[in-house]
Order: structure tokens, then sequence, then C-alpha cells
């Protein structure tokens, strides 16, 4: 289990680690033919950025060997604001006095009717964490809406039991979406201070369960803005090194979300400026040539349009974040404001003019 990886190191001294590289260390980084997770410290590290153009440029040169002019497109569709959480950075928190809404199987239909229209093959369903609204009966009724319009489904809803995953693969399932939010404990209990998901431990292992359950592919990642974004990068990188090496079937993905406004809005406890997510990016290209990486609306317009050569290779579009917000309801609430609201037909049309295809769905499970 990563749980006892995990125990091995400490938040301080990894930090204070990352913070003391030099621009030797980010030399011996950058001219490394194997990087390993000390070369990926020194690539997020304060001392490396004076040298993102180099990182950018390889960062590039690595995306096109492995994926070549691709970018992958994808959409969510928000099932559920129902939350039995509370998270100090959601706009779903229990606490938030909202209206609650869950899509029923009309809706979904609705839902899936129009986003299909858009192009999409791809799929995120998300949900918010309510055992009892969005549970394993819910799931199994919405994958089975979902399956005959789509190839291929992800989703993002509340960590489930190692056999709950090995029911619903055969439903439909390719991937699930599980950030940690942040490694960092004490934070982390500062930010979950009810419900499940307060369950630091619960959360860890969740990826481990999934690969125990034989996913197909699996998405990582932190909210950057919780905490220092170097030091939960590490633990992100550490985490992805171990579930590569246990389960090696399994693909595997990164996504970096920024804290974004909200109903009831938390600031950042830490900036990150676009040239640093950049360094971040190209610092994992860097250190694993295979791995996707992803980037969501959040992001504003013209950042995402500069982070297709830099290693991105997939991207969300035409996005909406809360339930039945294509067609069903499109005043519900938001779990978070997009920046970039541009339709799908316009990202793809962006990329063509930077010589880039669009993907429209992931690659089908029989060519994994």
């Amino acid at each position: 289990m990563f749980t006892e990886i995990f125990n091995q190191y400490n938040w301080d001294e990894v930090k204070a680690s990352i913070y003391q590289k030099t621009p030797r260390d980010v030399e011996n980084a950058l001219s490394a033919t194997r990087r390993t997770l000390h070369d990926f410290a020194a690539l997020i590290s304060p001392a490396a950025a004076p040298y993102l153009e180099d990182m950018a440029r390889l960062s590039h040169q690595l995306t096109l060997q492995r994926f070549g002019n691709t970018m992958q497109l994808y959409i969510p569709m928000y099932l559920s604001n129902e939350c039995q959480n509370i998270c100090t950075y959601c706009g779903f928190s229990l606490n938030n006095k909202i209206a609650r809404k869950t899509l029923s199987t009309g809706e979904m239909l609705q839902e899936i009717t129009a986003i299909k229209a858009m192009g999409f093959d791809h799929l995120l369903l998300v949900t918010g964490e309510a055992q009892q609204m969005v549970g394993i009966d819910y799931f199994r009724k919405a994958l089975a809406l979902v399956r005959p319009h789509f190839s291929n489904i992800s989703m993002e809803v509340q960590p489930l039991e190692e056999a709950e995953y090995r029911e619903l693969i055969p439903l439909g399932l390719y991937g699930v979406l599980v950030y940690q939010e942040t490694y960092h404990q004490a934070d982390y209990k500062l930010h979950h201070p009810k419900g499940k998901k307060s369950n630091f431990w619960y959360r860890l292992e969740t990826p481990d369960r999934l690969g125990k359950a034989g996913i197909h592919k699996m998405g990582l990642g932190v909210l950057i803005g919780l905490e220092d974004w170097r030091t939960d990068s590490f633990f992100t990188a550490l985490h992805l090194q171990y579930l590569e090496k246990t389960y090696w079937q399994t693909k595997y993905s990164i996504s970096f979300p920024r804290l974004r406004p909200f109903s009831g809005g938390l600031a950042p406890k830490v900036e990150m400026n676009n040239r640093e997510l950049v360094q971040l990016i190209c610092a994992y290209r860097l250190l694993n040539q295979e791995i996707e990486l992803s980037i969501s609306t959040r992001e504003e317009e013209a950042f995402r349009n500069h982070l297709v050569k830099l290693g991105v290779t997939a991207m969300s579009a035409g996005s909406k974040t809360n339930p039945g917000g294509y067609v069903v309801d499109r005043q519900s609430l938001e779990q978070f404001e997009i920046s970039d609201e541009r339709s799908a037909a316009e990202i793809a049309a962006m990329l063509q003019q930077q010589g880039y295809e669009a993907v429209w769905k992931d690659w089908d499970s029989v060519l994994s």
C-alpha cells in the first residue's frame, strides 16, 4: 500500500529539500537521460525558474514523440450537487445553503443528447459525495444509460470500495479521477472537517483499491492553492511512481486544478502564477513521457492556447460544472467558476490553427 511509502517521508523535510535545490541540480536534471524524483524536485524548485524555456522545449519534444500532434477533448457531465462533506473550497459543500439537484434518468438523457451533439465520445461523470442519493445503485443506472452513447466513460465521484469498482468496470467504467486535494495531513483535516472525505487515509488508499480492481485508467492530482504546490506535487509524483510500478497495466493522468472562485469562496493559501504552472507541467513531462497531462476550463482562454505545445495532452471543452448545466437546469449552482467559456467547436478550431488534431474520445480499452 502507498501508505507504507508515504509514512517514510516528512512534509517539512521534503519541502526544505525542494527549496534548497541549486542551479547545478537543475542542470543535472535537464541533462539526465532517465530522471528521478530528485530530478523532479529540482525541476519544480525555485532554482529552475530561469530554465523555463529549456524545460518547455524539452517538454514539447517529448510530448510530440509520444503523443504526436493530438489533443484529447473530454467533457464533464455533472449528475448531482448533493454532498455530505464539508469542504472549505467547494460550492457543493454541505454547509452551503443551496438548492440541491440530482438528475433523473430522463434528465440524464437530455444532457447526453446535448453533449453528443457537440461531438464528444469521451464523457466524465461527476457528482458530489452523498452515499444515499448518489451511491453505487445510482452509478449502475447512470452507466447503463450512458454506455450506449459514449465509447469511453470516466467518473469523478466519492471513493468506493474495491468490490464496488470491480462491479462498475464491466458496466462500462473505464477511468476514475480521484484527487487527494493535498498530501499535507493537518491542512487536509482543516479543509475537510466533516463527512467521509475527512478520512485522509481512506482517500489516500483509494488508488490502491482502484489498482487492485483492475481499472483501465486513473487520474491523480491536488487542488493547487491549498498548500505549497511544489511539495504537494512531489508527493503526487511519488504516488504516481508507486502506482505505475505496482499496477503497471493501468494508464495514468495528472490534472492541475487551481483553486477557483465559488459560492462562499476560499482564497488560495499559496498562489501559483502561470509561469509556475508551466514549470510544473514541463517537470511532469520530463519525469514521465507516458503520463497524460490534463488542463481544465478553470484556466483562461489565452493561457490554455499557450499550453497546447508545452506538454498538455488532454483538455476539457464546453464545460458546465452544475448538474443539468447543458440543457436541463442551466442556472443550478456551479461547483466552481470556469474561465474558458469557448464551445467545443471553438476549441477544436483553435487546435487546428496550431497544427493539432482534436481527439474526441480516449483510446478504446481494446487497444490498451
